[in-house]
This record gives C-alpha cells, structure tokens and sequence, in this order.
C-alpha cells in the first residue's frame, strides 16, 4: 500500500506526489528540512524539531507558508493517514518554483512537503558490537561558508564524507573542522567519555546542533555526569574510554574503533549505557500524541 504524503496543504499518495521540475529545492538545495521520529503515538521533540527548522528558514530568508501550530497539526496527520505510531518523518520546506536563475525572489511561494515512513539505519547488532569509523578527508563546511548549524537542503558536504566511509567500508565517518578539531560525523552527532567527563563539540566548532545530543546532554545532566561543550582533536577520542554518536536516525549508538585505534573500554561502555536506556525511556513520553 502506498505512502500519503502531505505536499503543501493536500494529502496525496505518493505516486502523486510531485514537485515542479523549476523547483529550486531540487535545482540548487535551496530550502530546509527536519528528520523527526515517533515513537509510542508520540512525536518526540517536536516542538524542538519545528522551531530548528523555522530557524534554519529564517537563516536562509525563507518564508514558510504553514505557521507552527498548522505544521504541527500537519505533521501529526500525515501519521495518522498512514496509521503510523512508530515512524521515521522527513519535513522538506524548499524555495519553490522559480526560474533556471539562482535568484531566489524569483520563487513566489515556498513548497513543503511531509513524508511519514519507516526508517532503520544500523542492524541492531551495531549497537552492541560499536560503530568502527574513519575520519574523511573531506573537512566541514567553514561556518563563514555555509553555517552547519542551518539544516538546508545541501548536503554535498557530508555525502562526500559518506562516499569516504563507504569506500572504505566502514558505516560512518568523521568530518574535521578547518582548523582541524571534531565537528561531527556526516549524520550524527559526536561524543567521547574521558575520565566519567562526557565531552562533545560546541556548536561553533561547526556542527548541526542535534535535538537527540542536546537531549542527551539534559538526560547527563539530570543524573549528574559531568558535560563540557568544548574542542578536541583525534588524539582525545583515540585516547577516550568511550565514544558514542546521537542522531535521529541513529538514536544514541556506540561507537568501538576509530581510525583503527579500540576505545580503551567495554562496548558499549557505562556511560553509553545509561544515556541510551535514559534516552528511550524519554522517547515513550515525550511529544504530543498521534492518536487520541
């Protein structure tokens, strides 16, 4: 059975779903999206997730046709037409329809679009046995280029990270920032465990500020593990007792080798451990319901 898929205001299936072919979304990456999950009838941290994306929108001058509370109400029913309580949903908000020039005041009205599916990134034996990474060659997008902290539609800087990690045969990889520091990995979100001290990136060392890391850190807080947002380099997560990754998709995922180099405990590690049981215990509670 097909997907109905929200497209700007209509409820379609998705063999109907279809967006102009002058669609600077589709021309240049001009627009925003969020990936979002539901779990338990409950859209977990949504809120969060739309006010991202109208943030990133606004970053970019992208006027979004549906307010919050209409996006909100879009999204949750984009679940309930498809009968989804457990579900991966991928809000797109593009330019619109404009001409074959970049100028973006050609486009008259953005275009959005709601898809509600299922999604499975790792087997569920990685999350026991660990990630095994590599750090890309390719570095992050310089914040004065692109700031990562806007969630457009232009990947091409983690895909080719990505190209990295798969032709090197490991799931994922590291992108380092110009002057050489971890920003994050090409989906996720980074940590390292030092000395029972959990440490990640800043968000000014050129990362996407993740909903699933800025809830881990709460949940750390909350049972009094040390948190530092600050820089480090390759050596620190060489050196490291643990290493996790956070996203969406990924949720919160052990991480077992780097660059060939083993974490120097077990895997997944106490520290990890907890996080991820405290956060899915969260997911089962958080956000507003589907389904009365």
């Amino acid at each position: 059975m097909s997907l109905i898929i929200y497209m700007d205001g209509k409820f379609v299936p998705e063999e109907e779903a279809k967006i102009s072919i002058f669609d600077h979304g589709f021309l240049y990456g001009d627009g925003v999206f969020e990936g979002i999950r539901a779990y338990n009838n409950r859209v977990f941290k949504l809120k969060e997730h739309l006010d991202r994306l109208y943030d990133s929108a606004r970053s970019i001058a992208l006027e979004i046709n549906e307010s919050k509370e209409e996006m909100l109400e879009a999204v949750l029913e984009t679940c309930r037409k498809n009968d989804l309580k457990d579900a991966y949903i991928r809000l797109v908000v593009s330019r619109g329809k404009g001409d074959l020039g970049l100028d973006p005041l050609k486009c008259s009205r953005s275009f959005t679009a709601i898809i509600a599916s299922k999604i499975k990134l790792y087997p569920p034996e990685l999350y026991q046995k660990g990630l095994t990474l590599i750090t890309a060659a390719t570095r992050r997008t310089i914040n004065e280029a692109l700031s990562p902290r806007i969630k457009s539609l232009n990947y091409l800087n983690n895909i080719l990270a990505k190209i990295e990690a798969n032709l090197a045969g490991k799931p994922e990889a590291i992108l380092l920032n110009h002057d050489g520091y971890v920003a994050e990995c090409t989906g996720d979100n980074i940590f390292i465990v030092k000395n029972g001290v959990v440490i990640t990136p800043p968000p000014y060392a050129g990362i996407l500020e993740g909903i699933t890391r800025n809830t881990v850190i709460e949940v750390a807080k909350e049972k009094g593990i040390p948190v530092e947002e600050k820089l480090f380099n390759r050596h620190d997560i060489y050196v490291a007792d643990e290493c996790f990754l956070t996203g969406t998709a990924a949720e919160v995922v052990p991480v077992s080798q780097v660059d060939g180099r083993a974490m120097g405990g077990e895997i997944p590690g106490p520290i990890t451990t907890m996080l991820t049981e405290e956060f899915r215990k969260l997911t089962q509670v958080d956000g507003p319901k589907i389904f009365a």
